[in-house]
């Protein structure tokens, strides 16, 4: 009996050692061009969530009114003069805040940023152990855990700027939470999920996707009618949505409307739902290629087949949140074939989809080769998404950041500044004043709006040329221009 206890112990020791060296070296590689600014893929997203949080920084924190530097008409159609951003709620703004303000200055404001991604994305990758571990075993979990850190998708975008990867490890908190209390049946598990739920819910509402096995899981235990009789349950369902349908009642006041970038194209803007290239990108390009490497889509498959058998008592569980990713990438179609980052809240599953087929090809098949094979898989199945992503690192056009640092020293600290970039906000949010970053009205509007100065890094086209015409220029270098829209000649 004593040796049993002492091997029980012995493996324990074993299985937290390999978990903390998964935490380990997935923390480090997050850790990657940490320092780097805001210039790389999706940048414009990441600025977008970063001004807020600069605003934050500079003005106070209005959790109610939150602003970012793009005064334009471009993600409204209407001009927002004081650059009102009504999209998540800003739980990772303050949080952002949290980091600087403690990490100041290891780490810059725009790495602050990052490391909230950082750290959220441990967290998650500590949750899906425990998830599989308590629904399946801990061979299932440590796999599980080894996937979600080592896949190069994911380690790219755990580490941007972006509400994202906090969004999906509340989920998983919420998800663990009701786990427990299915399996413990203890009403403290169920009100704490609720909060996580509300909180993932309010930091992006895509997220909802979640709850489709947590439906499966209660329903499993109470039955129809019980579900309507559990007041835990039911207070706990009033803390998920209340705080979400206030937030949403908040901001579709009238004076905010100006706010509320145009969403109507996220969902199946350009009708490409369920046709060949909605299939060809999703299943094709992000999902199959970018994020499981062509190779991985065979543990996926087998994972996806076999993890009733290795689900104990709620056999169905994972199978329904595999339902909830369908539903997802289904009804938000468009975003999730022209964006890529879309795709972060997905990764979870697919890395338990991976751990139970790839314990699967381990303890059920009795060939050698098979397991070889499947070393070989995960080998590729990193080394072709790594090759994916490896160019979303790369900050291609250093010059918004010189020319953002030059107009810094010279504009005053509320001065209105029109930075061309294609919409793009990236080159407004160097310059750390609000703005146009397109020009969308005529320049004699812009100045009318209170336009001061003119930066522009494409000193050959038209708007430029005109405009050195007529006002002063207040410094030009090879790489930009900054004319003073307050002088004209």
């Amino acid at each position: 009996m004593n040796i049993k206890i002492d091997r029980v112990k012995l493996f324990s020791i074993f299985e937290y050692f390999i978990l903390s060296l998964i935490i380990i070296l997935s923390f480090f590689v997050r850790l990657y061009k940490i320092n780097s600014p805001i210039a790389d893929w999706h940048s414009w997203r990441q600025a977008d969530t970063a001004s807020v949080s600069r605003r934050y920084l500079n003005e106070g924190i209005d959790l109610l009114r939150p602003r970012y530097y793009d005064i334009s008409s471009i993600q409204t159609g209407k001009f927002n003069p004081d650059g009102l951003r009504f999209v998540e709620f800003p739980v990772f703004n303050v949080i952002h805040l949290f980091f600087y303000s403690n990490f100041e200055p290891i780490l810059s404001f725009d790495a602050s940023g990052r490391m909230v991604s950082v750290v959220s994305s441990i967290f998650s990758l500590v949750l899906i152990y425990f998830i599989l571990k308590r629904l399946s075993n801990r061979r299932v979990g440590l796999l599980g855990a080894f996937f979600y850190g080592s896949m190069p998708f994911n380690i790219y975008f755990n580490r941007t700027v972006l509400p994202e990867p906090l969004a999906v490890c509340f989920s998983l908190l919420g998800l663990y939470l009701f786990v427990e209390y299915i399996l413990r049946d203890k009403t403290i598990f169920v009100l704490l999920s609720g909060i996580s739920f509300s909180l993932a819910i309010l930091t992006k509402p895509y997220t909802v996707f979640y709850g489709l096995p947590v439906i499966y899981l209660a329903y499993k235990k109470f039955g129809f009618i019980g579900l309507f009789r559990n007041k835990a349950l039911l207070i706990s369902l009033d803390i998920v949505l209340i705080p979400f349908f206030l937030w949403r009642g908040w901001m579709s006041k009238d004076q905010f409307f100006i706010g509320i970038p145009h969403a109507e194209w996220v969902f199946n803007g350009d009708g490409i739902r369920f046709k060949p290239s909605f299939w060809r990108w999703i299943f094709g390009e992000r999902v199959g290629t970018m994020i499981l490497g062509v190779w991985g889509v065979v543990p996926f498959v087998y994972g996806v087949s076999a993890s009733i058998r290795y689900v104990k008592r709620y056999s169905m569980f994972f199978l329904y949140l595999i339902a909830g990713t369908a539903v997802y990438l289904s009804v938000v179609a468009t975003a999730n074939v022209k964006h890529d980052y879309y795709q972060i809240l997905i990764v979870p599953p697919i890395c338990m989809a991976l751990s139970y087929g790839a314990y699967y090809l381990v303890k059920e098949t009795k060939f050698v080769v098979d397991k070889i094979l499947l070393i070989f898989c995960i080998f590729m199945m990193v080394g072709v998404g790594f090759y994916e992503v490896r160019g979303f690192y790369s900050i291609n056009h250093p010059e918004i950041i010189e020319a953002g640092s030059a107009l810094e020293k010279v504009a005053d600290e509320d001065a209105l500044v029109v930075a061309p970039y294609n919409g793009d906000t990236t080159f407004l949010y160097y310059t750390k004043r609000a703005g146009w970053p397109v020009v969308d009205t005529s320049f004699e509007k812009l100045i009318e709006r209170g336009a001061s100065y003119y930066v522009s890094v494409s000193k050959g086209d038209s708007d430029t040329v005109t405009l050195k015409s007529r006002y002063e220029i207040l410094l030009e270098e090879e790489n930009y221009i900054i004319i003073d829209l307050r002088k004209p000649l």
